[in-house]
This record gives C-alpha cells, sequence and structure tokens, in this order.
C-alpha cells in the first residue's frame, strides 16, 4: 500500500485492521482516529486513499491499484 510502512501496519494491526479487506471497510475518518491515537509521529500521514487502495488489492485489482499509486506520493494524491 502506498503511505502505509511497516510501523502504520502493525498499528492498524493493533486496532484490528488485518487484512486488505478490513482496511477497506474502514473509512478515513476512522483510520485517522487510529493514527492520532498512535501518536505524534503518524500525524503527517494521509489516510485518504488507503481504503480504496485496499479494496483494489483484496478484489485482486492490481493493475488498477499499480496505476493509482503511480498517481499518489507517500498516500496522497499529487497535485
Amino acid at each position: 500500500m502506498e503511505g502505509v510502512g511497516p510501523k502504520i501496519a502493525e498499528v492498524l494491526t493493533e486496532a484490528g485492521i488485518a487484512s486488505f479487506q478490513d482496511l477497506a471497510n474502514t473509512d478515513a475518518a476512522k483510520l485517522r482516529e487510529i493514527l492520532d491515537a498512535a501518536g505524534s509521529q503518524f500525524a503527517s500521514h494521509d489516510p485518504t486513499t488507503w481504503p480504496q487502495q485496499a479494496e483494489l488489492a483484496a478484489t485482486g485489482k492490481m493493475d488498477e491499484l499499480k496505476a493509482l499509486q503511480d498517481e499518489l506520493q507517500g498516500g496522497r494524491e499529487v497535485e
């Protein structure tokens, strides 16, 4: 996932988000709450696109996922 490294993956797992489908089913506002609760070191991360990326991964749409990730930088849409 673009924008999700090992430390964030650990935070998400601890919050009960253990699969791509779990992540796809979690809205960005809830993800923001999880990151905020995990500490200030996660404040700069933007989970807005994570559910969308996870849905593509969970459904095996890897070409679409790759295309989306090519448009992102650190999980954020590049303007």
